[in-house]
């Protein structure tokens, strides 16, 4: 009656209950699947392929597909799917979490869903934690796969990009976490689509998923670099800006804040440059240059925009008038304000790429894990990854006595007692594994166990394979292991001969971790496929959770009680207030994960938009549309700032037709005659059409495959550097935001609002510059159209919770001193004294 009406009320038994019933299909086949030959049961790969073509659903072959995954690991590895590995494997299938136990074969249930959805064809990844367990999993479990006739590869840092290539186009895969990650980023940075490593996300399947998804879901991989820019670049173009002449050589559009080099100016830059055309194609980052001097000059106000202080150049907000220590403007107009005051240019180092695991994996179609420790979770798993967790049952019946903790009044009782402990359970030979939370505490337990003279081992988690050698033999008779309470995941701990008969693996945690799952997976470690065992946590009141929760009171409570040092409190009572203070702790967690979640979308959808358009040039044959389209957006933009009065007298015809020669269209195609008794939207169709028609005198001139091209080129480069700093940009608008909650603002609003408003500029920014190059450069014959990185040095990490190591900020100094016989640093070829010191004197500032 009592399981009856468990099965009713609880959700978990529910669905139990209803995969038993086609764990009993899958049973029921086996005595047929089993009288197949190897030949005949590898055929089955290629039935079940055809099915799916011709309408089957991936469902319809499960019952079918798992049995005959259970006899290949029958046939291959000798291992048979207990009907408990069978039920996580369904889970598995449908975009779950399996919760299995210590010791229960979650490793060879990953084969029963990895096998059914590899049969689509679009691939499946098995993910782990570490390096050492994805090669383990591979050489263990790829033999039942190619037995199947199926692929399978392994992801490690380090492989060639064929090497890559050939892993993810295999049906299976094996990696880890951060190696998927940093190759979906690297892939949306390639110059030509046969560099491109990975697939479309179609299915992975999480070891140790509440590791991944929770505990690093908030640690941003991060690809950075240095830019390539040469920062002599920054005072040869500031030189030759101070030279030119407003309206004769460059125009300014207050409206639309933009300055122009006109044609004369154009002839004054070549001739100071001594090149021929300032629009060929390469002298295209000479041109990024000057046209970042020209703004720093005659856009960028000092104390106004900027201050100049110790800091270097810092922003003023313009709403607010604060300084907004540690912001810089991007790409390369800091730089060129540096030198625009005689200030040291820094050499700009970006970040190029960056995603958060959390974001990675929802772009999966779907997703499942397995652990061992995740119903805690359960609701932000279902929150986030729209994931739920399915408590599997274990194969045999747990045994493991799980005793109530004892708490002492200081730490040095505490570790007195848990030597006691140990130094009782090794003299009897039975093993003992001991759970820190620090390498400190781990070495402090270590010194104090040597000086008792008991044999053991420190497990300081710097090496994986050394790690699961050591957490392997910790089973093994009067063996002593300390180990951080993490370490030894996804590594079965198996009991040595007579050892169940001293009690089993006996677990000691020395501190309360702020979450119940880290401590279940400790005590995981113990009681593996009905072994006995046994678990105690040893606490005292300076431990970080009792300091959080009230010890104070507990602690006066004692000096009442007059308990002496080495005295415990134990029961369950004090047991069940740890973790109801560990509840609280979750909570909060959660909340603030969540909360920081919202901030990610925001650069997670631009993100997404940008990698989206970038495969689309990438991969297309013909950018015309693309061209037009940005050019029609350009030309939309600038007529309407023009022509936003009321009356037509109030509308700058000559504005327009100054900004479309500068940027669009040679000097002369369109005058202000053109334009004059139309309309706004006639305007915009006129300059369109005479782009068009332009764009048209482009293809035959240079010939159609070579100006897509040059599209794409001009393209690639303009989105990966506007990305770039765009990103910079967000990072640093994120650092200072929550402080507009002094202004009464809400912090995320602003910062979405705020996060649109630059992605929105970025994408004019990323048109107008596209359209400028593509329109407007010159292509010699000779010319080799070459695509280029944007960025030298490039290097992945998996940064902190803060999303970028911390650097020891570098005090910018201005020039240092110069002799006046050198060579002037501008890059003018003339000595200093003839040249920059004549007009301006570079200074120094003590940092």
């Amino acid at each position: 009656m009592l399981k009856a009406l468990r099965k009713l009320f609880d959700a978990n038994e529910r669905t139990l209950a209803k995969y038993s019933k086609i764990v009993d299909k899958i049973e029921a086949l086996e005595p047929q699947i089993s009288s197949l030959s190897d030949s005949e049961l590898r055929a089955k790969t290629d039935e079940f392929k055809k099915r799916l073509q011709d309408g089957e659903t991936l469902d319809d072959l499960l019952v079918e597909a798992y049995a005959v995954v259970r006899e290949a690991a029958k046939r291959v590895r000798g291992e048979r799917h207990f009907r408990v590995q069978l039920l996580g494997g369904i889970v598995l299938h449908h975009g779950d979490i399996a919760e299995m136990k210590t010791g229960e074969g979650k490793t060879l249930v990953s084969t029963l869903p990895a096998y059914l959805n590899a049969l689509s064809g679009k691939g499946v990844h098995v993910v782990t934690v570490n390096d050492y367990l994805a090669k383990r999993d591979r050489e263990l479990m790829g033999p039942i796969f190619e037995f199947l006739g199926l692929t399978v590869g392994l992801n490690l840092p380090m492989m060639s990009p064929e090497e890559k290539r050939s892993a993810y186009q295999a049906d299976i895969t094996y990696g880890t976490n951060n190696e998927f990650g940093f190759d979906y980023l690297r892939d949306n940075m390639v110059l030509y689509p046969e560099q491109l490593v990975q697939r479309e996300l179609n299915y992975a399947i999480i070891d140790e998923v509440d590791s991944i998804l929770i505990d690093e879901a908030r640690t941003p991989l991060i690809i950075s670099g240095q830019a390539s820019k040469a920062t002599d670049l920054y005072y040869v173009a500031d030189k030759i800006v101070r030279r030119l002449k407003a309206d004769e050589d460059y125009t300014i559009d207050i409206k639309t804040k933009q300055v122009s080099l006109t044609e004369e100016g154009a002839k004054k830059v070549e001739s100071f440059l001594g090149i021929d055309n300032l629009y060929d194609l390469k002298n295209i980052t000479l041109n990024h240059h000057i046209q970042q001097a020209l703004k720093a000059h005659t856009l960028m106000k000092r104390d106004e925009d900027y201050v100049v202080n110790e800091d270097g150049v810092v922003i003023v907000d313009e709403f607010t008038g604060r300084l907004m220590h540690g912001r810089r403007y991007s790409d390369g107009l800091h730089q060129a304000i540096e030198a625009k005051e005689g200030l040291q240019v820094q050499r700009e180092s970006m970040t190029l790429a960056t995603i958060t695991l959390q974001n990675y994996f929802r772009m999966y179609k779907k997703l499942a894990g397995m652990t061992g420790t995740a119903k805690t979770e359960e609701e932000e798993f279902r929150t986030i990854y729209n994931m739920n967790v399915v408590q599997i049952p274990t194969h045999r019946p747990m045994i493991r006595k799980d005793l109530s903790d004892v708490l002492y009044k200081t730490e040095d009782a505490k570790f007195r007692a848990v030597v006691r402990e140990i130094k009782e359970r090794h003299a009897k030979g039975q093993p003992v594994l001991v759970g820190t939370v620090s390498i400190e505490k781990s070495e402090k337990l270590s010194r104090m166990l040597k000086k008792e003279g008991i044999p053991h081992q420190v497990l300081n988690a710097k090496n994986h394979e050394r790690e699961a050698e050591i957490i392997a033999q910790a089973g093994q008779r009067g063996m002593v292991t300390i180990s951080t309470n993490m370490a030894g995941r996804g590594t079965d701990i198996k009991l040595g001969e007579g050892v169940d008969k001293l009690g089993g693996l006996h677990v000691i945690g020395t501190e309360r971790h702020e979450s119940r799952r880290i401590d279940n997976q400790l005590r995981g470690r113990s009681g593996r496929q009905g072994d006995p065992g046994s678990s105690q946590f040893f606490l005292s009141f300076s431990d970080e959770l009792m300091r959080r929760f009230g010890s104070e009171r507990m602690e006066a409570m004692l000096e009442k009680l007059g308990l002496e040092e080495d005295q415990a409190i134990e029961g369950k009572m004090f047991t069940k207030a740890v973790e109801n203070a560990q509840k609280k702790v979750e909570a909060n967690n959660f909340d603030a994960r969540r909360w920081v979640l919202q901030y990610d979308n925001v650069l997670n959808d631009q993100r997404e938009i940008i990698y989206k358009q970038r495969r689309e040039v990438l991969m297309s044959d013909d950018l015309t549309d693309n061209v037009l389209a940005m050019a029609k957006s350009v030309i939309e933009r600038v007529v309407k700032v023009h022509t936003n009065g009321e009356l037509e007298e109030d509308w700058n015809l000559e504005a327009i037709v100054d900004f479309v020669s500068s940027n669009i269209l040679p000097e002369g195609r369109i005058k202000e005659e053109d334009l004059e008794d139309k309309e706004p939207e006639e305007m915009i169709q006129a300059i369109y059409d005479e782009v068009v028609a332009f764009y048209e005198e482009r293809k035959e001139e240079l010939g159609n495959e070579r100006l897509q091209e040059f599209s794409k080129v001009v393209i690639l480069r303009t989105v990966d550097r506007k990305w770039m700093d765009h990103i910079d940009a967000m990072e640093e608008l994120r650092q200072g935001i929550h402080l507009r909650a002094y202004g009464q603002d809400n912090p995320l609003r602003s910062y979405q609002f705020e996060g649109r408003a630059m992605y929105d500029q970025m994408v004019e920014e990323i048109e107008e510059e596209v359209v400028k190059y593509v329109m407007k450069s010159v292509i010699h014959d000779e010319d080799e159209i070459e695509r280029e990185e944007v960025a030298v040095n490039t290097v992945a990490t998996s940064g902190g919770q803060e999303g970028k190591e911390d650097s020891k900020k570098q005090p910018i100094r201005r020039g240092e001193k110069i002799g006046r016989n050198e060579p002037c640093p501008c890059g003018s070829g003339k000595k200093y004294k003839n040249c920059c010191q004549k007009s301006k004197k570079l200074q120094s500032v003590n940092s």
